[in-house]
């Protein structure tokens, strides 16, 4: 049937539960590290992703809407015809929930069902944590709702650090070869390794988050840009997907965007720019984009004035005329 925006909205939001019911009895079970296959965009898929990508397909079609869904392991599914598309990570974070670690979420983002749909096109954005049930929420304009598993509010706390040598921040691993890496990064690291701190909490979306908590300061995700700056690291990239290219795709970031935006987190891409034009039903090499978020703008600044010059470093390391 013909659905309404409000009708996809709680559609996204139940979904997010549903998710969550599945997935929470099953942290850190050794069944949840089984490999299980490999995802279009290269990652390993998990016996804790494929049951939950399971679950996507039979809840979308038991809701009797006209709507379409995009997720990595199950590409595009259209019921009816839709006028908006849900983009689902069932599991942002398969490696600390198959570990028992509590930074994992479901991320849905509704978009509006064009011919191309950007990240500009989402209107709502739907993050849901999976070990602890809190549950961040955002329309288009409205700001942002965060909401814990008990039904409290929980108040955006947005860090007003902007001192590098304090910062708390997380960096993208995954998939990236370490020395590459640390080579255009690793003055941050040294920075704030003992003033601040740097983690890798293996997921986009839950490290995002905790900028909106006031838990970090920033969030900092270059693979893309150190490749389109420095083509001679892509085959490092690629011996360490096994022969893929693993950095963020828009199932990964769609939902983060939006919410980021209405509760005041600085983001764009790993030059400061906007992420509003970036296509979002791809998982493979060429929709993936760099990420930089902030708590605010001068540490965001700050921040990709250090990737310029980490890129420097890495060109004079990894280029043709080093």
């Amino acid at each position: 049937m013909p659905a309404a925006l409000t009708d996809i909205q709680k559609l996204a939001v139940d979904l997010s539960a549903a998710i969550r019911e599945l997935v929470l009895p099953q942290l850190g079970k050794s069944a949840a590290r089984a490999h299980a296959g490999t995802a279009v965009g290269g990652d390993v898929t998990f016996g804790i992703d494929e049951e939950a990508e399971a679950l996507l397909v039979s809840y979308l079609q038991d809701s009797g809407l006209d709507v379409a869904m995009y997720s990595e392991d199950k590409g595009l599914i259209e019921c009816g015809e839709p006028e908006y598309v849900l983009i689902v990570d069932p599991v942002d974070g398969t490696r600390p929930a198959a570990a028992g670690l509590e930074c994992a979420m479901v991320s849905i983002a509704v978009a509006r069902y064009t011919e191309t749909p950007t990240m500009g096109d989402v209107v709502f954005g739907c993050l849901r944590e999976i070990k602890n049930g809190t549950l961040f929420t955002s329309s288009r304009g409205q700001g942002v709702d965060i909401v814990s598993a008990a039904g409290v509010p929980v108040p955006v706390a947005l860090s007003r650090n902007t001192d590098l040598s304090q910062l708390f921040w997380t960096i993208g691993f995954r998939g990236r070869p370490a020395r590459a890496l640390i080579e255009t990064l690793g003055d941050l690291v040294d920075l704030s390794s003992t003033g601040g701190a740097v983690f890798d909490l293996g997921s986009a979306t839950f490290s995002i988050t905790r900028i909106l908590t006031g838990q970090l300061d920033a969030y900092v995700d270059i693979g893309p840009r150190m490749i389109e700056d420095v083509p001679e690291v892509k085959p490092f990239f690629e011996k360490v997907g096994r022969g893929a290219i693993l950095n963020n795709s828009p199932h990964d970031l769609a939902a983060a965007g939006i919410i980021c935006a209405e509760g005041g987190v600085i983001f764009g891409d790993g030059r400061g720019r906007p992420l509003d034009r970036r296509l979002l039903l791809g998982s493979d090499y060429s929709f993936q984009m760099s990420c930089v978020a902030a708590a605010n703008r001068e540490l965001f600044d700050s921040i990709v004035a250090v990737i310029d010059e980490g890129i420097i470093k890495l060109r004079e390391a990894f280029g043709k005329d080093c």
